[in-house]
């Protein structure tokens, strides 16, 4: 019978990876997914980055942030907006392609998360990717302001605000003007938001073009 053990460079596939790289690989294949990009090129893009410090794949910039002996950290961007922030195994950055078997498993699913896009959402179908999110939420919390500089070198207040809804919870940047615009204990409606990944934590961002008002 054959050894399905594993020697030398890469891990197992499948059902022999951690629980760590399958949920990571799972991820990236959600990306590739919502944004309609191959994962092969996807994947291929990642690593060009990790090679280069920097790669794009269609709309999307890839930012190698850090590398070590064992791995790298990456940032992923659109236009001004974080979409991800992770870091990958060196081993699974030397395989060829393995978003494919995820991306697969994936494919059945595609068209529920399509048929929800222009409705209200719960907090709880948040995934880090979405964009152009509607949804109505009680503040919890609002955190002082702070002053901080942005990529154009200018200063901007930002406060975070906790909100919920019966589904969980979630951080909410608020920028400038909009620290005066909410309260703890209202009810708001944020339009066209996108959900991002900042230090780990799963947020919601509203654009220029997106809206915050109390309900």
């Amino acid at each position: 019978m054959r050894n399905k053990a594993t020697t030398g460079r890469g891990r197992p596939r499948g059902k022999h990876r951690s629980p760590v790289d399958a949920g990571l690989l799972e991820y990236l294949a959600k990306i590739s997914t919502k944004c309609e990009i191959d994962s092969g090129e996807f994947f291929e893009d990642l690593v060009k980055a990790w090679k280069n410090q920097e790669s794009a794949s269609r709309d999307l910039i890839i930012q190698c942030r850090k590398r070590t002996q064992d791995d790298a950290i990456f940032l992923i961007t659109r236009g001004q907006d974080v979409m991800a922030q992770f870091p990958v195994p060196k081993c699974i950055l030397e395989e060829a392609n393995p978003l494919a078997e995820f991306t697969r498993r994936m494919s059945p699913l595609r068209k529920p998360v399509q048929v929800v896009k222009s409705n209200q959402y719960k907090i709880e179908d948040l995934r880090v990717g979405m964009k152009r999110i509607n949804l109505k939420a009680k503040v919890l919390e609002i955190s002082e302001p702070r002053l901080v500089v942005t990529n154009f070198g200018s200063y901007a207040s930002v406060a975070n605000a906790l909100v919920t809804d019966e589904t969980g919870t979630i951080r909410l940047p608020l920028w400038n003007k909009q620290i005066g615009e909410i309260s703890v204990g209202d009810l708001i409606q944020v339009e066209n938001a996108n959900v991002i990944l900042f230090r780990g934590e799963r947020q919601l961002k509203v654009n220029r073009s997106g809206k915050l008002s109390t309900a």
